[in-house]
C-alpha cells in the first residue's frame, strides 16, 4: 500500500489558506464598493462642467448666470447635498470665457469608523469633456 503520510503526495489547498483567500477577496470587494462610485461620479461632474462651461461660454453667460445653470443641474441629478460654490472656484470669471478650477472631496465609510477619502481635483476649460 502507498502511504499518503509524506508532503510530496499534499494536493490542494490548506483550509488556512482558503480562509485567507476569501479574506483578500472580500477586502478587495469592499474597496472596489467604496471607490469606484466616487470615481465614476467625478467622471459624470466633469462631463457635466465642461459641457455647461461651453454652453455659457457661448451664450455669452455671467459668473453669477453658470453658478445658477450648475445648481439647477445638480438638483435635476439629484445631489442634493452639494451646491457649485462647494465644488469649483473660478479661474477666470470673463463673460464668455470662463474657466473653473474643481476642487472637492467625497468619503465613503469603509467599515466600523474607518473612512476612505477621496480628493477631486482640476482645471476645467470649455469644451474639455472626456
Amino acid at each position: 500500500m502507498h502511504q499518503l503520510s509524506s508532503l510530496s503526495s499534499q494536493r490542494g489547498a490548506s483550509v488556512s489558506s482558503i480562509v485567507l483567500l476569501l479574506i483578500v477577496i472580500v477586502v478587495a470587494g469592499k474597496l472596489l464598493v467604496a471607490i469606484l462610485p466616487a470615481q465614476i461620479g467625478d467622471y459624470q461632474l466633469n462631463k457635466l462642467l465642461a459641457e455647461q462651461l461651453t454652453e455659457a461660454n457661448s451664450n455669452k453667460e455671467s459668473a453669477t448666470q453658470f453658478v445658477a445653470r450648475i445648481d439647477r443641474q445638480l438638483s435635476i441629478n439629484a445631489d442634493y447635498d452639494t451646491s457649485a460654490k462647494e465644488i469649483f472656484t473660478f479661474t477666470n470669471n470673463t463673460t464668455g470665457q470662463l474657466a473653473i478650477h474643481k476642487k472637492y472631496e467625497k468619503t465613503n465609510n469603509f467599515f466600523s469608523n474607518v473612512d476612505i477619502v477621496s480628493r477631486f481635483e482640476g482645471d476645467i476649460k470649455a469644451g474639455s469633456a472626456e
